[in-house]
């Protein structure tokens, strides 16, 4: 799939992302005496930085950045930081080389991401077996969590809360008494699906389940027009009332025109993988997206202090930026961590986030045992009028 960002900001954003880390490298290298009594730790963002996904990771490598920005300018603190990233394009055949490159990097003491469910569980033995802390804003797969992996945290709640509140939210609350679940066949795509599906059928819900394969996360897959259209078919002829997509923006808009082409009229949901303005753009026709219902762990970021830093940094708005708020809180959980530190390691890095209670700007930052976030929060969305709006909390 060619990516679908506007040019001009693409290319500012990959500008910027080519710059931003040159003041940090300056910190690194420079040879002042108060910066060489400072010992400067790595902090790793590993995530889609190119490829079909690369807003995404965009959107959270500039928030990571901001965070490491405004801890340097804090000269209180006895460290100093610096952002080292890891490009996996989102896919889990690539993630072990970016994983073993960042344990390689002997500066580096934590990572924010993986970014992906599959890529995390492809990176997670290596940063396990070295010890380092990961901080996933996005990773959802119930599993990771349960894995044995002490390392592994997340600060989003996973598809074992998502997944059935969305089917709650559809069922329960819009009273809508016939789903047609859709899944791409995706780790990430299915696991949500399956988890709506269980819970609309807990509901009293008929439910239909159908596998469309995608576009392999939005890049080299073999998704077709033809293929939409058939599933569009189908999922009219169930005579669903609700239909749900588990599975990411780009297949999620050939669906929605070929669901508007086929007569369907019943209401459609998808979960964080499909929150992209890249939905609206590649859907067809654009109106086709009207009123689609799109469900996030993640929050849409209020904080104008925060908007203000974050678009002079990337050049592009907090408004739509999905995951950079909870990017940021990722990322300064790692830093309160290396805070409460005497002695700065990769294992006591973990010790510590166990230990943290942190006040983020989405939320409290507490993890349980198993590296999850305590408590949940699962957010709605709506496309209006070819913008995406938060409604509120499920």
């Amino acid at each position: 799939m060619k990516l679908r960002l506007n040019k001009t900001v693409a290319a500012v954003a990959s500008s910027a992302l080519l710059l931003m880390a040159v003041p940090v490298v300056g910190i690194a290298s420079a040879s002042g005496a108060a910066t060489k009594a400072k010992p400067t730790y790595t902090i790793g963002y590993e995530g889609p930085l190119s490829g079909g996904n690369q807003q995404l990771g965009l959107n959270m490598v500039f928030a990571v950045q901001l965070a490491v920005n405004q801890a340097n300018a804090n000269r209180k603190l006895p460290f100093k930081l610096k952002l080292a990233t890891y490009d996996d394009q989102g896919d889990p055949t690539i993630s072990p080389t970016q994983a073993q490159a960042a344990v390689a990097n002997k500066h580096l003491v934590a990572i924010v991401g993986p970014a992906f469910s599959g890529a995390t569980a492809a990176a997670e033995p290596f940063y396990h077996a070295a010890h380092i802390a990961t901080v996933s804003p996005s990773a959802t797969r119930v599993s990771l969590a349960t894995s044995g992996w002490n390392n592994f945290f997340r600060v989003v709640a996973d598809d074992g809360v998502q997944g059935p509140a969305d089917a709650d939210y559809l069922v329960k609350s819009k009273g809508l008494k016939s789903v047609y679940v859709v899944d791409d066949g995706t780790s990430y795509g299915s696991g949500l699906a399956q988890a709506v599906a269980l819970q609309a059928k807990s509901d009293g819900a008929t439910v239909v389940s159908a596998t469309v394969p995608g576009t392999s996360q939005c890049q080299n897959g073999t998704a077709s027009a033809t293929e939409y259209s058939a599933a569009a078919t189908q999922a009219v002829a169930s005579k669903a009332t609700a239909l749900f997509y588990g599975g990411y923006y780009c297949d999620l808009g050939l669906f929605l025109g070929a669901l508007s082409s086929a007569g369907y009229t019943g209401s459609v949901m998808s979960g964080d993988g499909a929150l992209s303005p890249a939905l609206i753009q590649g859907t067809t026709p654009a109106s086709a997206a009207n009123g689609v219902l799109l469900t996030c762990a993640c929050a849409s970021s209020s904080n104008a202090k925060f908007n203000s830093a974050y678009k002079l940094l990337s050049h592009f708005s907090a408004a739509n930026a999905t995951y950079a708020p909870e990017s940021y809180d990722a990322a300064n959980a790692i830093i309160n961590a290396i805070k409460s530190l005497k002695k700065v390691t990769r294992p006591g890095i973990v010790a510590a986030l166990h230990k943290l209670t942190y006040v983020g700007m989405t939320k409290k930052i507490k993890f349980q045992s198993d590296g999850n976030i305590a408590g949940s929060a699962i957010f709605v969305n709506q496309v209006k009028s070819g913008s995406i709006v938060q409604l509120g909390l499920e």
